[in-house]
């Protein structure tokens, strides 16, 4: 008999198969993924009998499944919430030259697991990848256990994957992969298909995948919205000009989570990019300060304040800057690209309602030093100090931390860790803290209750 070759038409999002093109997948929704696939021999049946899919109970499941690979990198660790959850797909971002390849490659070194390890690379040779691996100073024993497939190839990709079964998968990176039931090559059904394909690998295997994404000018990562949605966690590699200039050991990276099924998207990764590769910075107190002097009864300049903020779990000291100068125009304006402009709007209409401190016909500067974006509430306290002392030339004691939410009412409102964030300053040179009662004693910390009396704590 006469082997027929049948075309059907594909969903590239969910797989799903039609006779005839369709301009909307009506399992999935998607608009325009419809693209021409070939079945084969059409006249061949399969005489086996599907197993039928069955539900189970939530109890019987076994939560061990679940268990976290120890990366071996402990910022990257923190930012996942603990390590590579099993059966996950991490997409890393960030721009050109970042170092996503040098995260997976250090990545692949350092995972604590002994299962097998496969690193796909689409955009370097595996010379190229050994001449990295050289001057990273990973060792040849790490470097045996590492299985380099340099395609973008899905259909060698799977076959490598069913032959050696990994229990980490890292693939440099999603735009470079291809298939060819799906036409043209480069498109955005490519990199949709080859990505869910994968990903609905380690999800039946016991392993893990980390990909690595290039990012558009605006800083999202190329390709389709979907890709974002389909892993469990979403990675930004930043790059910190600022945070560098203040770093004594080399440029300064951040790494951040936007997305975390498994874990918080609080936490904050930081490293240093040297000539070794990535190195994690743990200790991260000064790393945001001005080096000033911060002796008994010295002073900072006016508009100046130093904020222990939350990042995560951890306590960063920031020095926030403040500048007020007369408007230029009818209406003031306001000009903070590190802390939300109207977190400071908000901040300076209290300042006036309860002192009496005119700003509505000032422009404002905020700055944060190193280049941090701070959102986290507890911040509102030091720009109220920073604000009062820039628009009265009044400067504020260099050895002072503060923190403290900000209400409408001008009361200063408990903050999450501050016990926490007392002994981290008193640890680097602060050791007197502003901020609001503690449940408990807490040495070093000056209560207050409003932004009255903390005004006159500082300045009589």
């Amino acid at each position: 008999m006469k082997k027929q070759k049948t075309h059907v038409f594909k969903c590239t999002s969910c797989s799903r198969e039609e006779a005839k093109w369709l301009g909307r997948c009506p399992e999935c929704g998607e608009w325009n993924t419809f693209v021409e696939a070939f079945t084969g021999n059409a006249g061949k049946r399969s005489n086996t009998k599907k197993e039928q899919p069955r539900a189970l109970p939530l109890s019987v499941i076994d939560s061990a499944e679940g268990i976290r690979i120890n990366s071996g990198i402990g910022e990257l660790d923190r930012v996942l919430g603990g390590g590579i959850m099993k059966h996950s797909a991490i997409l890393v971002g960030g721009e050109p030259g970042i170092g996503k390849s040098t995260l997976l490659l250090q990545t692949a070194a350092s995972v604590l697991t002994k299962g097998r390890i496969l690193y796909v690379s689409g955009e370097e040779s595996a010379s190229q990848l050994k001449l990295r691996a050289e001057r990273l100073g990973i060792s040849k024993d790490k470097m045996q256990r590492i299985e380099i497939l340099c395609s973008g190839n899905y259909s060698e990709i799977e076959a490598v994957l069913n032959t050696i079964n990994p229990v980490l998968v890292l693939v440099d990176s999603a735009q470079t992969l291809y298939s060819e039931d799906v036409s043209p090559y480069g498109s955005i059904n490519q990199m949709k298909l080859c990505s869910f394909e994968l990903i609905t690998w380690v999800k039946e295997h016991d392993a893990a995948l980390i990909l690595s994404a290039h990012v558009t000018k605006e800083g999202v990562i190329s390709g389709p919205k979907a890709l974002e949605h389909m892993v469990d966690t979403v990675l930004y590699f930043e790059q910190n000009d600022k945070a560098s200039a203040l770093s004594e050991s080399g440029d300064c990276r951040f790494l951040r989570a936007a997305k975390n099924r498994f874990g918080s998207i609080d936490e904050i990764g930081i490293f240093t990019m040297s000539d070794k590769g990535l190195a994690s910075i743990e200790d991260t107190g000064h790393m945001f300060l001005v080096r000033r002097g911060t002796e008994q009864g010295s002073a900072l300049p006016p508009g100046v304040a130093t904020a222990a903020v939350l990042e995560g779990t951890r306590t960063i000291l920031v020095e926030i800057q403040a500048l007020t100068i007369p408007a230029k125009g009818a209406i003031s304006r306001v000009f903070s690209d590190k802390i939300d402009s109207g977190r400071v709007s908000r901040v300076s209409a209290t300042l006036e309602k309860f002192l009496g401190l005119r700003l509505s016909d000032q422009d404002l500067y905020i700055n944060a030093a190193g280049g941090i974006r701070i959102t986290e509430v507890g911040v509102e306290l030091a720009l109220v100090c920073a604000l009062y002392s820039a628009r009265t030339g009044l400067a504020l004691p260099a050895d002072l931390a503060i923190a403290g939410e900000l209400s409408l009412t001008g009361e200063i409102r408990p903050v999450r860790r501050l016990s926490s964030r007392v002994k981290t300053a008193s640890s680097l040179g602060f050791p007197s803290f502003l901020g609001p009662a503690a449940e408990q004693s807490v040495s070093g910390l000056k209560s207050v209750k409003d932004i009255k009396t903390a005004i006159k704590t500082i300045f009589g």
